[in-house]
């Protein structure tokens, strides 16, 4: 009896084992398949091209958002997804065709400056001009006295922390300068506000991005001036002491009502759990100034090209896997809060999400934003990727455009996809964001890893 219960252990064991090792095998040789779609068959490169060249800056609104919404249902459809559109309402703001920055001083010089309206900012209603002031840091213009700010145009000079490795640290750093300085110093009087771009380099190209109004603050223009220009302008002041340095501007943005737009969503259904739905996606508008290469059409043909391989693979997915371009992540996040709110409302079981936002440079891992389970199962993954060269697998963030779903999943673990940073925010909400500056073999790469940790998160078991 006892040698039969050995025999018996022994060919369990075995087979166990077997299996445990040509399942390694497999997901292997699998894994590597997909990094040779995608490096030699790839259409990644092409389909980001068509989308910055032929379609262009996609701010949520705009005639070309909804070519980029109705381009992408069609791209899905032709690489065999299930494909529908997901109304939503999202926030529409123009920047309209005048924007100019000039600075004068009393001894008649006159300096031309770089600058772009902030997202959602007001226009100045003809020309603006008044004394300007500077200050080193948006802590500097909080605690400054009233009457030394009322009546004038606020310069906050404040740079991202160079010291930091991880350059989107050095942007959390800096991302109030960009979204509160108007309010602030409106409340202490200022008829107007600039601010430094966020960006570390210095170069000629001013950066964008959303800014708000504290409710009952009185609504001032703000704008952002090019770090090169910045640097001039406080060199101009320090040197200049005694005269008086005006700043004169002029921009005719605007904000209309909010209009009906889209998030676009493709779908391969599963086979074992149908019911349970990994997300995976980007967003597909943009700042109106460049072409979104980076933020976020890269994101959104990394994604878009995991599907297409996947399904010339013929992978058949354990879970539903559903890409989705989110609309309106740049200034209100509709898309991504429209989603998490019909998916709860729609009783759908959610098993992951992964997002693409950070850039189309050469990819490095992903973050976790989950259960210590969830982590330790990331961590998990870094022998597999070794010889892709990624190495980031830790705890972090997801992204803005699944974050909502936090709110009605509160267990759902969020990955975050991690490319090199370091020359992300040379590009970042500029008119430099273009498909020029994106890297054919980069982009590929990004595409391989994200439809391998598709492939491999979809064989994690609950």
């Amino acid at each position: 009896m006892k040698l039969v219960s050995l025999i018996s252990f022994t060919l369990f064991s075995f087979l166990f084992y077997s299996q445990h090792a040509t399942s390694e095998i497999s997901d292997s040789s699998f894994i590597r398949s997909i990094y040779t779609t995608a490096l030699t068959e790839g259409n990644a490169y092409e389909d980001l091209r068509f989308l910055c060249k032929e379609i262009g800056a996609r701010i949520t609104g705009s005639t070309e958002a909804q070519m980029a919404i109705e381009w992408g249902k069609d791209k899905m459809d032709s690489y065999g997804l299930e494909t529908k559109l997901h109304e939503i309402q999202v926030p529409h703001w123009e920047r309209g065709t005048k924007e100019a920055f000039y600075l004068k001083s009393s001894n008649g010089t006159h300096i031309k400056l770089r600058g772009l309206a902030l997202g959602g900012s007001i226009g100045t209603n003809g020309t603006m001009r008044a004394e300007l002031i500077e200050f080193e840091s948006l802590d500097a213009l909080k605690i400054s006295d009233s009457e030394v700010v009322k009546g004038k145009i606020v310069f906050v000079n404040q740079p991202m922390n160079a010291k930091q490795i991880q350059t989107f640290k050095a942007y959390g750093g800096c991302y109030p300068l960009r979204g509160n300085s108007a309010s602030i110093a409106a409340e202490k009087g200022a008829t107007g506000t600039i601010i430094r771009s966020l960006g570390l380099a210095s170069d000629p190209h001013p950066h964008t991005g959303s800014m708000y109004y504290k409710e009952g603050v009185t609504k001032i223009p703000a704008a952002a001036i090019c770090t090169a220009d910045a640097d001039q302008v406080h060199d101009y002041i320090n040197n200049n002491s005694k005269e008086k340095i005006e700043l004169i501007m002029e921009m005719d943005c605007r904000s209309f009502p909010d209009s009906k737009s889209y998030n676009v969503l493709g779908e391969i259904k599963g086979k074992a759990f149908a019911d349970e739905v990994i997300t995976v996606g980007g967003h597909l508008d943009s700042w109106d100034t460049g072409e979104g290469a980076h933020d976020d059409g890269a994101g959104i043909i990394h994604c878009l090209e995991a599907f297409r391989i996947l399904k010339k693979m013929n992978y058949k997915p354990n879970h539903t896997l559903r890409l989705v371009f989110f609309m309106n992540e740049e200034n209100g996040n509709k898309g991504g809060k429209t989603y998490a709110k019909w998916v709860k409302e729609n009783n759908e079981k959610h098993f992951a999400a992964i997002e693409s936002d950070r850039g189309g440079f050469a990819p490095r891992g992903f973050t976790c934003d989950g259960s210590e389970t969830d982590i330790k199962w990331l961590t998990s993954l870094a022998p597999i990727f070794k010889d892709y060269d990624l190495h980031i697998f830790e705890k972090g963030y997801g992204g803005v455009d699944i974050g909502p779903l936090k709110d009605s999943y509160p267990n759902i673990p969020l990955f975050g996809f991690v490319p090199d940073s370091q020359r992300y925010f040379d590009m970042h909400h500029s008119p430099n964001d273009i498909f020029e500056n994106v890297n054919k073999r980069e982009l590929e790469l990004g595409a391989a890893a994200i439809a391998s940790f598709i492939y491999l998160l979809d064989q994690k078991q609950p």
